[in-house]
């Protein structure tokens, strides 16, 4: 590398540009690989995703090589990996261009394309185009005043409207990054130095549990729903359901009801009708459109669940070995990587590796990063007042000569990893954020819509973020750059643009302070409802009535390790019962076991028996809705517990002796629990007979129950 950087020639950083670029090619197609499927995926999906992933690679890439191209001649000896100015020139226009197209027009159209639903590509394609007018207009609509702004300031030119699209794409990216990143920059080191405790790490996938679990269930049920319509739709033989037969048994080979389950578990609903009347080609694209949504959302809720049994079975495991000092997490599953395959620790090793080497470097990562986060928060509260107090800068920047200075092949690469932390932080709050549609990233599942969704979102992040790092450095530095030639200057055309490129990113301190003192989550639970945009880890802790806690999660975890959930002896005996339909003989019937006293029999050590359950409530489908736990005592309201307090201050007290004197002369009413029948009161009785409890509307049976 010394070489490369004191060649006068810039064939070694080409040499060396050309490599990175093979491995950042290398890297996307395996990220591509993780969450689609390579060869089922067609190319109208996977050549642009696969673009739009690597386009932003190259712009973080680029960014330290522009930064350290604009050095003199004489300063060869320090300049790193350079590019002639024509080459990087030729390299900003593509990368910028394609990434604009990708982002604005490419990515919004494909995607409506793939969740159209119709079965012909012109409609598909009419489809998306109508969808995509709305979001056009507001585009338009804003640019026209914006166009008019430019036209008044600088006269109507191509100049003035190539700067305001410009503009215009990177004032709305810079305040999308600015709320994304500032909220990973407090959610990445918060949650290493949280998951470097097992025993907290697996509460919190406990307190997770019930709502997850809960979701999935909607999905299955959602997906059920669904799949009844088309087996009565395609019941349908005459009509205008003739017309579309090819579609109809399409959508039945898609659902695949017969080997799923049998019929006879699919749910009947006869308060309405299901199928209309007159079947359209609108009614069969939205049935599509829905069929495919829900078999996502299905996949996507059954992948979670599926890590997160896997991540606390593991985390348990880890807790467990501390007395043996020896780890063993069993067999790995199908689904594991090579790596999770190929043991080559023993038991101890593995222990120390678990127990005591990854959590000392979950926290040391952690505390690491969030020093980088401060000083990126820091860098953006002082570059429009004091850019010399700049952190960043100076890690960057070795090579001072008065106020400017030269970009080394050490510098690169600290700015290559400022770089990445910053797009890491944005894309890290893209993959926690709650978007419409339920889009997720599902391993070697994700939906079309969503791959195209997300990757819009990369591309749309990198070149504000990118451009905003550069900004951190000395103006003597950065306004020599390509990058600010090609993009720069037009924000800084007009002092609007300016000023909001130098004021804006201190509106970062907004997500950092939401996030890091869980605001969203007291607002919601201060108001009852609130922002609701991104999964607050403080709200999910802190259970409330009724929204499921880490007990009822630990035990929906048990049951599903041990195999004795009721949803999947249900799926068991569906299975089961689907050879027998065919051949027309009786199927079995399910029957549970009923709750033993002394309670069930589980890998964690701090399990509750069966007792302390109510029974799970199931619908007219036969799968649960949930399991309702009995809480102990101390979980309960106020209202509860101030009734169960002065019951028992009230039965304590003693009756004085001259009130039963008076209690002899006379009948007390009814509503002081008095009987026409009954008999004088007694010094044992008094307490009894007053029975103050049905002044609360309480039973006097002697249950101690108080209706509030």
């Amino acid at each position: 590398m010394p070489q490369i950087a004191s060649s006068q020639s810039p064939v070694g950083s080409i040499i060396f540009a050309c490599i990175a670029l093979t491995v950042l090619s290398i890297v996307v197609l395996l990220i591509l690989r993780r969450y689609l499927p390579l060869r089922t995926t067609p190319a109208y999906l996977l050549v642009p995703v696969f673009f739009g992933l690597w386009l932003p690679a190259t712009i973080v890439l680029l960014v330290p090589i522009d930064l350290a191209s604009n050095a003199s001649p004489d300063d060869e000896a320090i300049r790193g990996i350079w590019l002639p100015s024509r080459a990087l020139l030729v390299a900003w226009r593509i990368s910028y261009w394609l990434t604009f197209a990708l982002t604005w027009f490419i990515f919004p159209i494909f995607a409506e394309y793939s969740d159209a639903g119709y079965r012909e590509p012109k409609d598909r394609l009419i489809y998306s185009l109508h969808q995509n007018a709305q979001y056009y207009a507001i585009v338009l609509g804003s640019g026209t005043i914006g166009l008019v702004y430019f036209f008044i300031s600088y006269g109507p030119s191509f100049t003035s409207l190539k700067g305001l699209i410009m503009a215009f794409a990177y004032c709305w990216g810079l305040t999308l990054a600015i709320y994304l990143m500032g909220h990973g920059l407090v959610a990445i080191p918060r949650n290493l130095i949280r998951n470097a405790s097992a025993s907290g790490r697996l509460r919190r996938l406990q307190s997770r549990a019930p709502k997850l679990y809960e979701n999935m269930e909607d999905s299955i049920l959602n997906l059920e729903d669904l799949e009844f319509q088309v087996s009565e739709l395609s019941k349908r033989k005459t009509g205008s359901a003739r017309d579309f037969q090819d579609w109809i048994e399409e959508l039945s080979d898609l659902c695949n009801i017969p080997e799923t389950r049998p019929r006879s578990t699919i749910p009947h609903d006869s308060d309405g009708r299901i199928v209309p009347t007159v079947i359209t080609e609108k009614y069969l694209a939205d049935l599509t459109r829905q069929i495919v949504r829900a078999k996502h959302a299905k996949s996507r809720y059954v992948d979670e669940w599926d890590r997160l049994l896997h991540d606390a079975s593991r985390t348990q495991a880890i807790l467990d070995s501390s007395a043996s000092k020896r780890l063993d997490f069993g067999g790995a599953s199908p689904s594991s990587s090579i790596l999770e395959r190929t043991s080559v620790l023993t038991p101890y090793t593995r222990y120390l590796l678990h127990r005591q080497i990854i959590p000392q470097l979950r926290v040391g990562l952690g505390v690491f990063l969030a020093l980088a986060s401060i000083c990126i928060t820091w860098s953006e509260l002082v570059k429009g007042a004091v850019p010399s107090l700049s952190v960043i800068r100076f890690t960057v920047v070795h090579h001072w000569t008065g106020d400017s200075g030269r970009v080394g092949f050490a510098g690169q690469v600290i700015a290559a990893f400022w770089i990445l932390y910053m797009c890491a932080a944005a894309l890290h709050t893209v993959t926690e954020v709650k978007v419409w549609r339920g889009r997720a990233l599902v391993r070697r599942n994700t939906a079309q819509e969503s791959a195209f969704w997300y990757a819009g979102q990369v591309a749309r992040l990198s070149v504000p973020l990118s451009y905003n790092f550069v900004t951190f450095m000395s103006p003597k530095i950065y306004m020599k750059t390509v990058f600010y030639s090609l993009l720069g200057q037009y924000i800084d055309l007009t002092p609007l643009g300016d000023w909001f490129d130098r004021l804006f990113p201190i509106l970062v301190l907004l997500p950092v302070i939401a996030t890091l003192f869980g605001l969203y989550g007291k607002v919601k639970r201060f108001f009852g409802f609130g922002v609701d945009i991104v999964d607050d880890e403080e709200d999910e802790s802190s259970a409330g009535y009724g929204t499921g806690s880490w007990r009822e999660g630990r035990v929906l975890i048990e049951r599903e390790l041990n195999g004795t959930s009721i949803s999947r002896r249900l799926d068991e005996a569906a299975s089961r019962a689907a050879p027998r339909a065919a051949s027309g003989r009786a199927q079995p019937i399910l029957t549970l076991p009923s709750t033993r006293a002394e309670g069930t029999t589980t890998p964690f050590a701090t399990s509750p028996s069966q007792s302390n359950f109510a029974p799970r409530t199931t619908t007219t489908r036969g799968r649960p809705t949930g399991a309702t736990l009995a809480e102990p005592e101390e979980d309960d309201n106020f209202f509860a517990a101030l009734g169960h307090r002065f019951k028992n201050t009230i039965d304590t007290i003693d009756t004085p002796k001259w009130i039963q004197d008076i209690g002899d002369g006379f009948k007390k009413p009814k509503w002081m629990g008095g009987d026409d029948n009954e008999a004088g009161g007694s010094g044992s009785g008094g307490a009894g007979d007053s029975d103050i409890r049905r002044w609360f509307g309480g039973s006097g049976g002697g249950d101690g129950r108080i209706r509030l």
